[in-house]
């Protein structure tokens, strides 16, 4: 395993780790800083013989994840990412959450539906909670459906800027604003 970290952003230092998997590097967990946990110490705690280290596939991630957090229109493809630390649930979770497009958002629920488990919002939740992979499967698009945001690894802080950067309102009780359909994703499938 390598690490990378990735400073300064907005929302303070991301960590990357990393290991060459099949001879490709792929990102097996971005780690984000939270209050008073940066991703440096987690990085540490976690990965504690994870050298500092990088290539060009690791770099091009790492430049896209610092865009994103500062706004920028930024797409990375999930085949960086190691899937397989993950279930067979969650891949399908975090693959459908990859594909919801800059500026629109769904709820636990819909991808549930979509998922073929019209009952499983809170599994959905789950998986997305525990998503190892943020900002590469942009789990900051996933919310309530009640139009609350819910729960991010990052902080409700910065689920919100994250969503306000792609576009997003939200009304006096910090539900997100919908525009007639056209913000929620897979709600005609």
């Amino acid at each position: 395993m390598h690490s990378k970290i990735i400073k300064p952003t907005p929302f303070g230092s991301v960590g990357i780790v990393w290991a060459v998997l099949d001879g490709s590097p792929r990102i097996v967990r971005v780690l984000l800083s939270k209050p008073g946990l940066p991703a440096e110490r987690q990085v540490s705690s976690l990965y504690p013989d994870s050298p500092a280290a990088s290539c060009v596939e690791i770099d091009a991630a790492a430049s896209a994840i610092k865009g994103i957090l500062e706004g920028d229109d930024r797409e990375i493809p999930l085949e960086v990412a190691d899937l397989d630390s993950c279930s067979a649930f969650q891949q399908s979770v975090l693959r459908a959450e990859h594909s919801i497009p800059r500026g629109r958002v769904s709820t636990y629920r819909l991808i549930a539906a979509y998922l073929g488990k019209p009952n499983g919002a809170r599994a959905v939740g789950n998986a997305l909670a525990t998503n190892p992979f943020p900002l590469i499967v942009p789990c900051h698009r996933a919310i309530r459906s009640d139009l609350h945001l819910g729960g991010y690894q990052g902080g409700l802080e910065m689920k919100r800027a994250l969503l306000e950067k792609e576009g997003a309102r939200f009304d006096s009780a910090g539900r997100v604003i919908m525009k007639k359909g056209t913000d929620l994703f897979f709600h005609d499938r």
